[in-house]
């Protein structure tokens, strides 16, 4: 007990307060023993202590038989509760103060323990010295158990309102039914509860479904969980009565639901509060709260598990009307993407829609897949700008529009300046970003325009990732708006095993972080990532959507040329090497040099890198594009490789006599020098410089004539 300084009362005259009634009738004296109060004096330096009647009852002493010795009523006390006696005492005399005030424990003889109240003043004699004390002793067990009583009280009144704060604050943040059920059921939701288990059943039309469980539990137990609206079972009783149940046992559970009596050795709870959740006079379900300790649910605790129930009620409504909602929503933006995506004739694609999991963020992301005349096809992700039904019902009509554009047959630069022209013209005030690329397989050519957005990957046969510089105009609406519809076309050569990926922004964008760093990570997933279309569409998918915390929608489309690997016995590669990556020429060296190697042809490594060398750097310089470089071994009638090297210039390479000191013009001697043969082939809108290295041909030998008969 804290000590307190105070002065003792003088309302009682002096002379009764230490006064001895020697005949134990002294109306003073009766009083104070009726109230547990008695008086003292205590001669410090003789160490006596004169104390009535009523002061001795206090300290279980009989006053026939005290001693007068202060030492015989600190006997009377534990060691521990001397000590503090003592002290306070002592640290009272020796500061110079002339009050103390303390509360210590008196043991009585029935064993109980007594609260006890000495309130003194300290007498002193001119230089300082204490004397003599004087001062009131009391029975103080009923004022300390009634504070003691008070502040358990307060404690369980913060404790309840800790209770309903934290919950609240914990279900405020809850969007979804799903957000609500983690709140309560998760790291910390029974603690903020104050229970130790927890189920949660909801209504759906005529049935009662258990959504959540956690902790003990009457529904934890198999076979008890699915027993829908039959009354015979709480949670289903709760439901159709409307009335709160609390059971402060489980025999008082088994006794009003004898279905559960063959379960009573399996509840491991000994309260338990069936609460109903009503919200706007509609029943939604019914929380259910166990408590392992004895709980009596007194009215404050009635109320306390009465609004939590209103508390939990309040957020599904909230969460089931918002669910709907997005529900309507994403049903929306799914029903306006193709429903299935087209087959194509040399290749393979994968699309993948991903709507956000928090929030209404229900976007505009799109992709499609286009049919065109001569056997091509046009790709195109895109984005129209912000996260609600609005901007999903611009994507539908864009992406219609869009697609008729392209299936005109207009080239991609005029397909996105119309789609930019339709978008201006609904006059939303919302712009979209897209990229869009206009396939040809069979010869590898994709034409490719951007509006806005992101650029697309490649992943090239060896497993290195290019982000080719491809040009790019506005967004889509903001360039008619500005009056520059211009959409530069960049050609891209996409060679059989390579692939092809466009995205949106939400499969980049990681909270905290810069937008590259989230490219970089796609970058490293595709070259990581396996080679078909579909499984590298669900590994970037798995390993970045849901990385990133899913904030944001994600369309997504992967596009690979089918390999072209020859057959075991005549092998085949292509390799695109882009005129803007500095190291494709060395890269494309080692490639070939690894592959004939592997194919059992090292001795003819050094001449293939020599002339891969010389024909793409006359390319590389003398070009205005990359070149794609095709190796294959010819396996009849001898073994040899074939080496071309196609780009998209008609312009020939033309023989040259170099002087001593010329620095270039060699490349054509090289190939007279090196390769059994060679020439040069018109490819479509360029040409193809392919070379033969290896053994000669031998001739076919010519039989002799057959000798004239006789």
């Amino acid at each position: 007990m804290t000590d307190h300084d105070q002065q003792p009362s003088t309302s009682v005259p002096p002379r009764l307060l230490i006064g001895k009634s020697h005949n134990g009738e002294n109306a003073t004296a009766q009083r104070l023993a009726m109230n547990r109060t008695g008086s003292f004096e205590w001669d410090v330096r003789t160490g006596t202590v004169d104390m009535d009647d009523a002061g001795l009852l206090v300290f279980g002493l009989d006053p026939q038989t005290f001693d007068s010795r202060a030492e015989t009523v600190l006997d009377r006390l534990e060691q521990s509760e001397r000590t503090r006696l003592e002290m306070a005492i002592d640290e009272a005399v020796k500061s110079g103060r002339s009050s103390y005030s303390v509360h210590f424990q008196v043991p009585l003889d029935d064993g109980r323990d007594q609260w006890t109240h000495i309130q003194a003043r300290i007498l002193r004699s001119d230089d300082g010295q204490a004397h003599r004390v004087i001062g009131v002793v009391q029975d103080a067990t009923a004022e300390v158990t009634h504070s003691a009583f008070v502040l358990d009280l307060e404690k369980r009144r913060q404790r309840q309102t800790s209770i309903v704060e934290r919950t609240t604050s914990a279900l405020s943040r809850a969007v979804t039914v799903d957000d609500v059920t983690a709140a309560l059921t998760g790291p910390g939701g029974l603690a903020r509860l104050g229970a130790d288990g927890l189920s949660l059943g909801l209504v759906e039309n005529t049935t009662l479904s258990v959504i959540a469980l956690s902790g003990d539990s009457v529904e934890a137990i198999d076979a008890l969980g699915d027993a829908g609206l039959d009354r015979r079972f709480p949670l289903a009783d709760t439901v159709l009565s409307g009335r709160p149940r609390f059971l402060t046992s489980a025999s008082a559970l088994t006794h009003r639901y004898p279905v559960l009596t063959p379960y009573a050795d399996r509840l491991k709870f000994r309260a338990a509060a069936y609460l109903p959740l009503v919200a706007q006079a509609r029943s939604l379900g019914t929380l259910a709260l166990f408590y392992r300790e004895n709980t009596s649910f007194n009215a404050d605790e009635r109320n306390l598990c009465l609004g939590l129930a209103a508390i939990v009620a309040q957020s599904l409504q909230r969460a089931k009307l918002f669910d709907e909602e997005r529900e309507f929503a994403t049903g929306l933006q799914s029903a306006m993407l193709p429903r299935r995506i087209q087959e194509i004739e040399g290749g393979e694609i994968a699309v993948r829609y991903h709507a956000a999991w928090s929030g209404r963020q229900v976007g505009g992301d799109w992709y499609d897949v286009i049919a065109l005349p001569k056997n091509r096809f046009g790709i195109v992700v895109g984005d129209v700008q912000g996260h609600d039904t609005h901007a999903a019902a611009i994507m539908g009509q864009l992406r219609i529009a869009l697609r008729a554009y392209a299936g005109e047959g207009h080239p991609p630069s005029t397909v996105l300046a119309r789609a930019s022209r339709f978008l201006a013209e609904l006059d939303t005030d919302r712009f979209a970003t897209c990229t869009y690329a206009q396939v040809d397989l069979a010869s590898g050519t994709v034409r490719v325009v951007r509006a806005g957005h992101f650029g697309p990957l490649i992943r090239h046969m060896d497993g290195r990732v290019g982000s080719p510089q491809v040009r790019g105009g506005l967004p889509l609406g903001i360039s008619t708006d500005f009056g520059d519809e211009e959409f530069p076309e960049t050609r891209l050569d996409l060679v059989p095993g390579e692939t092809l990926v466009l995205y949106t922004d939400g499969l980049v964008e990681e909270p905290g972080t810069d937008i590259d760093s989230g490219v970089q990570a796609l970058i490293n997933e595709v070259s990581a990532g396996p080679a078909g279309a579909q499984a590298l569409a669900d590994h970037l998918s798995d390993q970045l959507w849901e990385r990133w915390g899913s904030g944001d929608d994600v369309a997504l489309l992967v596009l690979r040329r089918s390999p072209d690997p020859g057959s075991p016995r005549a092998p085949r590669l292509h390799q695109y090497i882009h005129q803007a990556d500095p190291e494709g020429l060395s890269d494309a060296r080692t490639i070939v040099r690894q592959a004939l190697t592997d194919w059992e042809m090292a001795e003819l490594a050094d001449d293939a890198e020599l002339v891969t060398g010389e024909l793409l750097v006359n390319v590389l310089l003398h070009t205005e594009g990359g070149a794609v470089l095709t190796l294959e071994v010819l396996p009849e009638p001898v073994r040899r490789v074939r080496l071309s090297v196609q780009d998209r210039s008609s312009a020939w390479p033309r023989r040259r006599s170099p002087g001593e000191t010329a620095t270039s013009g060699r490349g054509l001697l090289l190939l007279d020098a090196v390769a059994t043969r060679w020439g040069i082939e018109p490819r479509g809108e360029g040409k193809a410089v392919w070379c033969e290295i290896g053994p000669s041909v031998p001739p076919v030998a010519t039989p002799p004539p057959a000798a004239k008969q006789v």
